[in-house]
């Protein structure tokens, strides 16, 4: 499936789009500066607005700390709940209602190379979230332990 992914990190915008495909935009607010580690330039709520099919969508990055797990981000589309969360160095994986739809891998350069589970029952609306939310904030983290690590190995002269 063609997905065309217009990223420009430093103006905080973000579309998605393609044949068959709910155009999803992620606008970072006007004016803002953007965070060095984030393509979309920040990962507060309450500086992006995102739209799915030209309806507002519901869009929660967590704050990305120590734990993978806090570099999720959820996505309310029409009742429909995304999470994108790391699951290694440079994976995340894409769930939908709690059931997993594949892997995503963006070093946040605009690119986004998917690996859908066979298994799953993937829609366009899937893509398309999927795809931005790989776009916008990258995929991957590494685990607590190594972060811990290089913390403690900064501290020490």
């Amino acid at each position: 499936m063609y997905v065309q992914i217009d990223l420009d990190g430093p103006a905080g915008s973000l579309r998605v789009s393609g044949h068959d495909l709910p155009t999803v935009e992620l606008v970072r607010a006007p004016g803002t500066r953007p965070d060095t580690h984030t393509p979309i330039g920040t990962r507060k709520a309450a500086l992006l607005a995102l739209t799915v099919g030209g309806r507002p969508a519901v869009i929660r990055p967590a704050r990305a700390r120590l734990l993978r797990r806090s570099y999720r981000v959820d996505v309310r589309v029409d009742g429909v709940r995304y999470r994108l969360v790391p699951c290694s160095h440079m994976d995340s994986r894409l769930t939908r209602d709690g059931k997993a739809l594949g892997t995503l891998e963006s070093a946040g350069d605009g690119r986004v190379d998917a690996d859908w589970d066979p298994a799953a029952t993937l829609t366009p609306l899937d893509h398309a979230v999927g795809t931005a939310l790989a776009a916008a904030f990258g995929t991957g983290a590494a685990p607590w332990w190594e972060t811990l690590g290089d913390i403690v190995a900064e501290l020490i002269p």
